[in-house]
């Protein structure tokens, strides 16, 4: 099967190609700027926010595996062009091209009347996939880790040279972090399996922890003891608006903190791996930072 990846140079992406590429797939992705460094994976220039580019990226696929996703908006990679506008214009593309299976990253949370917008435009995203007449699979993952993912190895860095740890709102909340690894089999397992068809599963590992316990687990895995400072939800609201509008004018990068950020990390971020091991049929892996 000649599959379309997009957000294939990313951190799930590259797990994604590989497991493709190792399965017998013909890869391609859809990337801007870089071209993905896999042997036996074709680059074909475009972007979700450029419609003009995606029919002939489609041509010729049976699959799309759509990862693309923003968690920092900036200028016109806002929430809603990305994940809603830009999964309507691939829908578009793929059904147009003939493409017959669609495997979609959305995530958990994600639901009509949600407080984030990334989880509203997300939702928005999943009922698209839904009416567009393809054979689909969504997934909802919780905190995906492994090497180069963006939360540990953040706060692994952080702890080479601050001697304290930031905690927004105490760091309570729970999370159920899941390996890369079974994400990327489960999302390449969709476009053949014919019981994932139609359906929407939680991908999540078996440990829910506090984002507290993560950290410390982090910091163990490193070796490092660092103080763990909680940061109260009304100062971590000030920081992020102001980070929203100096950063991007300095930097001329997305924040590396907003508010919507923090209405996701305030809800729990756990889910129902049963469903998904029950069909993938895996175990899913313990956290290991």
């Amino acid at each position: 099967m000649r599959v379309l990846v997009t957000g294939g140079s990313g951190f799930l992406g590259r797990e994604v190609t590989s497991r493709l590429v190792a399965a017998g797939h013909e890869v391609r992705v859809l990337a801007r700027g870089r071209r993905p460094v896999q042997a036996g994976v074709e680059f074909v220039a475009g972007s979700v926010l450029d419609p003009a580019s995606l029919p002939a990226a489609c041509t010729g696929c049976e699959g799309v595996i759509h990862l693309v996703g923003i968690i920092s908006e900036l200028r016109e990679q806002t929430f809603e062009a990305v994940h809603t506008g830009g999964t309507r214009a691939l829908l578009q593309a793929a059904v147009g091209s003939g493409v017959r299976r669609w495997a979609q990253v959305s995530a958990l949370g994600s639901r009509p009347q949600a407080p984030a917008r990334y989880h509203r435009s997300k939702w928005e995203a999943e009922e698209l996939v839904r009416a567009s007449g393809l054979v689909f699979t969504i997934f909802r993952p919780s905190l995906v880790y492994g090497p180069g993912d963006g939360f540990t190895n953040l706060f692994r860095e952080l702890s080479r040279w601050s001697p304290v740890l930031p905690l927004i709102g105490g760091g309570n909340s729970l999370v159920q972090p899941v390996a890369v690894a079974d994400v990327a089999r489960c999302l390449v397992s969709a476009l053949t399996l014919p019981a994932a068809a139609g359906r929407t599963f939680d991908l999540c590992g078996p440990d829910r922890l506090s984002y507290r316990e993560v950290i410390r687990a982090v910091l163990r895995a490193s070796g490092r003891r660092r103080l763990l400072v909680p940061i109260p939800w009304m100062l971590a609201r000030v920081q992020a608006w102001v980070l929203e509008r100096v950063w991007p004018l300095v930097l001329g990068r997305a924040a590396p903190l907003n508010r919507d950020q923090l209405k996701m990390l305030a809800e729990d971020n756990v889910g129902d791996p049963g469903p998904a091991v029950a069909v993938f049929g895996f175990t899913p892996q313990p956290f290991r930072p």
